[in-house]
């Protein structure tokens, strides 16, 4: 069952992945970014770290989602314009170069990485609690002057945004 879950979460994935990028309009790539935060969260979850789950979700499709739409909104990004330029060697090529990259990086990451054991559900028994009081008591300080770029950048952003409506 492990398995099912993992190929569905892992294909939806990759799936949102490539529909980030070829996305012409910003809101619909930060959407399909979404996807892919949440679907790496299940896949955690899978895995048995929880607490890193919980953190992708609330940290990275919850809290930087919010403020990459709320940036792009402020700057009113509009859908992508189609060049004019005719680009068809990059088209033609482009899709049998791609995959005869990833072939090859395939067979070498197989060939140059140590034989694992296969990870199993709940493996992670500790980690949460421990992840947790070492994050509010060793790195406090990291942890709030993060928070503090984090408001800079909304506040710069909406001082870009408001320079360009004048």
């Amino acid at each position: 069952m492990d398995l099912i879950f993992f190929l569905l979460f892992a294909s939806i994935a990759v799936g949102c992945g490539i529909s980030l990028v070829v996305q012409k309009h910003p809101i619909a790539s930060a959407l399909s970014l979404i996807g892919v935060m949440g679907s790496l969260a299940v896949l955690y979850l899978l895995l048995g770290a929880e607490f890193i789950a919980a953190v992708q979700l609330i940290v990275y499709a919850g809290a930087i989602m919010v403020l990459f739409v709320f940036v792009i909104m402020l700057l009113n990004a509009a859908e992508e314009a189609p060049s004019r330029k005719t680009n068809w060697p990059s088209r033609l090529l482009g899709v049998p170069l791609l995959a005869v990259f990833v072939a090859l990086l395939a067979y070498l990451f197989d060939k140059m990485s140590p034989s694992l054991g296969t990870v199993t559900f709940g493996a992670f028994t500790t980690g949460g609690k421990q992840i947790g009081r070492s994050l509010f008591n060793n790195y406090l300080l990291p942890f709030e002057v993060t928070s503090v770029l984090v408001l800079i950048a909304i506040l710069g952003a909406i001082v870009l945004a408001r320079k360009e409506i004048d």
